[in-house]
């Protein structure tokens, strides 16, 4: 499935362990969701190639979630991911979590996450290659 502004996306299926005693996924997990697409999305952008950027990583420091609507047991969700906005040393990526089969947006999660020296803690200005591989794969 497409969606209109992501280049990216990836599926994955609910799983009994992740729904609660409504039998809708519980909310938490929503963030674990945007996790594993985010991780996918930088697998898949080859970001790990990068020789320039070994020694910092990008740390969470806001995540807003809106949701829409819940998932259920054994639904089979696509996550759709891209990089929202890029500054000197934070980057905000916007994640969409709509149902595989029928396209409906169920939840919107927007993570701002700043490129933190592994060793210092402090931050770090982005490095223009990890921007370049970003804005080349999302295509903008």
């Amino acid at each position: 499935m497409t969606r209109p502004g992501f280049a990216f996306s990836t599926r994955f299926r609910v799983r009994y362990a992740e729904i609660d005693g409504q039998k809708v996924v519980f909310n938490s997990r929503y963030l674990e969701y945007a996790d594993v697409a985010i991780t996918e999305y930088w697998r898949a952008a080859e970001m790990a190639a990068l020789d320039d950027w070994r020694d910092a990583e990008f740390h969470v420091v806001h995540a807003d979630v809106t949701y829409r609507k819940p998932f259920r047991y054994d639904d089979m969700i696509e996550a759709f991911v891209r990089t929202d906005r890029i500054g000197t040393t934070s980057l905000v990526t916007l994640i969409e979590l709509a149902h595989a089969e029928t396209g409906d947006l169920h939840t919107s999660i927007r993570i701002t996450s700043v490129n933190v020296h592994l060793d210092s803690g402090r931050p770090l200005p982005i490095p223009e290659s990890v921007r370049a591989r970003i804005t080349a794969f999302d295509g903008v």
